[in-house]
């Protein structure tokens, strides 16, 4: 406790009001009229389709964003940040859902980018890395503050963008799904964390999806739609079901779509023995069956997107494939990704801004991308892409208001319809979606849920790695475990629970149960 209160005291409580605040990027009105108060000591959960608004109205809060008019009152004094260092000297800090990290710096020159410590002219280093040595404990991330943050997993990068906010001496803290990377363990530790901040008087925003978190660590949810304030009321007094529905402004049907009986097969869509990715994945055996949703499931680390990274030729590897009863050349997976789209086997990264789009191009050419050869005989034809995204757009349920706008316009949920779009462009045989929801609100969700169920039904064999149990429990017909790179166990339908899949992903399971 007192290494929190060291890191974020000294600046006093912060109380917020938010008054008829608007907010517009050139003709388009995102935020109307938002009213509503933060008390401090209090954890809020601001909830909100993508696309509510709850982030633009956060980056005006922490000084990212001007108003377009209304009135944001900091204790009772109107304010109008001009940049976020304006916003920290009040002690408000944002932390963004993408990384704001600089990858050839170490952990503690991150932690202090822009509020460097100096001694005289020089910066003082073994002041900065001890300050950041105490930040990192206190989020119980045991790695050195000279590491390079490129070395870090996400998980770990993650953490570190919460240590940042807290060597800021943050008295109000805003966190953007702060645990879409975190192990269990980890997400435990970080709820404790948040407790002992709101103990030391902090006001805490929890931005989330995950309507179990929001239950379990807030005090009270307040809910944004189409940019408008909706309704606030304290957490213990609404149900999911009723968070879900003022979110998307209707009665929400079963989240999941019906599983469907998979239908036998002359040969496995794809067959997986014994590959190996060095330092990640040993031995991993596995087939999946054309019109199969196949779940993965493990803690951060087990070593499942490396095993697909290996196959797809991202990876040194080794092992023996097969497509639809045929050997892979070479056996030992593709040479890279577009050998893989040839052969029937396409992969969504999970980090969708990073590796899955292009968030800088337009829609027409991050979804043409993987298949070219289609639409440039002998030259392109952006008439026939032009053609192509109207379909995808019709397709998939990706909502914008103009085709000829840049992926980063869309909000995250659109933006991974148009990822999923753009790895079925290949047509390929069989798909791997690693954590395909990931920062998607409810809404969203439930339309890709019912997305991969239909490419499902029309044969397609689909792999879904996830983080969320319930969301492989939900949809997959069986869910392969790994644990310490090894494929423990491959559970049926009937054996999908939460406490069966924890128990074999942390090897306290009492006898595996079976086969792949």
């Amino acid at each position: 406790m007192s290494d929190i209160h060291n890191a974020t005291g000294g600046k006093g409580s912060v109380a917020v009001e938010f008054d008829g605040v608007v907010k517009a990027f050139g003709p388009v009105q995102v935020l109307h009229g938002v009213s509503f108060a933060l008390a401090p000591g209090r954890v809020y959960g601001l909830l909100g389709e993508n696309g509510a608004g709850k982030s633009t109205l956060m980056k005006i809060l922490a000084g990212y964003e001007p108003l377009s008019g209304g009135t944001l009152r900091i204790n009772g004094q109107s304010q109008q940040f001009a940049s976020s260092r304006d916003a920290e000297a009040l002690g408000i800090v944002l932390i963004h859902q993408e990384f704001n990290l600089a990858e050839d710096l170490s952990v503690a020159q991150n932690i202090f980018l822009g509020h460097e410590k100096k001694k005289g002219w020089l910066l003082d280093d073994a002041s900065m890395e001890r300050d950041a040595a105490a930040a990192l404990a206190a989020v119980g991330l045991n790695i050195e503050p000279r590491t390079k943050v490129r070395r870090l997993i996400v998980a770990e990068k993650q953490l570190v963008e919460i240590a940042k906010a807290i060597a800021r001496r943050a008295r109000l803290l805003v966190m953007d799904e702060p645990t879409a990377t975190l192990t269990p363990g980890e997400t435990e530790r970080l709820f404790k964390l948040i407790a002992q901040l709101r103990a030391d008087g902090v006001t805490i925003v929890y931005i989330s999806h995950k309507l179990d978190e929001v239950e379990q660590v807030t005090d009270e949810v307040i809910v944004m739609r189409d940019g408008r304030f909706v309704a606030r009321a304290p957490t213990p007094d609404v149900t999911r079901q009723q968070m879900a529905n003022l979110m998307v402004g209707r009665e929400l049907a079963d989240l999941y779509p019906p599983r469907d009986v998979v239908v036998a097969a002359d040969a496995p869509a794809m067959r997986v023995r014994d590959f190996n990715v060095p330092g990640w994945a040993q031995g991993a055996s596995f087939e999946v069956r054309p019109g199969e949703i196949l779940g993965f499931a493990g803690l951060v680390g087990a070593g499942r997107t490396e095993l697909f990274e290996g196959l797809l030729g991202l990876r040194p590897a080794s092992g023996s494939v097969e497509m639809l009863g045929k050997p892979v050349p070479g056996g030992k997976g593709w040479r890279n990704p577009r050998d893989a789209a040839r052969h029937g086997l396409t992969y969504l990264s999970e980090d969708r801004k990073g590796k899955g789009l292009h968030v800088n191009f337009g829609l027409r050419q991050n979804l043409t991308l993987m298949a070219l050869e289609r639409y440039a005989q002998p030259w392109l034809k952006p008439e026939a892409e032009r053609d192509a995204l109207a379909e995808a757009v019709k397709d998939y349920g990706i909502r914008t208001g103009s085709l000829e706008v840049k992926a980063s316009s869309l909000s995250g949920g659109n933006q991974q319809k148009l990822a999923l779009a753009k790895v079925l462009q290949p047509r390929p045989k069989v798909v791997v979606l690693d954590e395909p929801t990931r920062g998607v609100d409810v809404g969203a969700k439930r339309d890709i849920y019912f997305l991969i169920q239909r490419l499902a039904r029309e044969g397609l064999a689909v792999i879904v790695v996830s983080s969320e149990l319930m969301e492989l429990i939900g949809l997959c017909h069986r869910v392969a475990v790994m644990r310490a790179g090894q494929l423990v166990a491959t559970l049926d339908a009937d054996h999908l629970t939460e406490e069966e899949l924890i128990a074999h992903a942390t090897g306290t399971a009492n006898s595996p149960v079976a086969a792949a």
